[in-house]
C-alpha cells in the first residue's frame, strides 16, 4: 500500500522518477514484481538472499546473494526472492517505480 501511495505522489517523475528503499526480510516473499519501465539493481547488506527472475523470454535464473553482492532485474523481468528459514536478510533497491506490477507467488 504505501509503494503506491508513493507511486501516485511521485507520478509526474515519469520514466525518470527512481526509489531508493532498504528493506529487512525475515521470510521470503509472498509475491512477484515486474518493473516494465528500467532496471531495478539490488544489493544485498546482511545475510543472504536468493534473487529468483522469469525473464521475459521465458527463460529462468537465480541467483544467491551475500553482503556486499548485487544483482540487476532487468525491465519487465518478474523477480521474487527467497530467505532461508530462520535467518534475515537486508537489501537496498534502486527501483524504477513506474508502472510496477505485482502477481501473487
Amino acid at each position: 500500500e504505501w509503494y503506491a501511495a508513493y507511486a501516485e505522489r511521485h507520478a509526474a517523475d515519469g520514466i525518470e522518477g527512481r526509489l531508493v528503499s532498504q528493506y529487512d526480510f525475515a521470510e521470503s516473499w509472498t509475491m512477484w514484481e515486474v518493473h516494465p519501465h528500467g532496471a531495478e539493481m539490488v544489493i544485498c547488506t546482511a545475510g543472504t538472499l536468493t534473487l529468483h527472475q522469469e525473464h521475459e523470454d521465458g527463460t529462468t535464473e537465480s541467483v544467491t546473494l551475500a553482503p556486499g553482492d548485487y544483482a540487476i532485474n532487468p525491465p519487465g523481468t518478474w523477480h521474487t526472492a527467497d530467505v532461508p528459514a530462520g535467518t534475515t536478510a537486508t537489501a537496498i533497491f534502486i527501483t524504477p517505480g513506474l508502472g510496477t506490477e505485482h502477481r501473487p507467488r
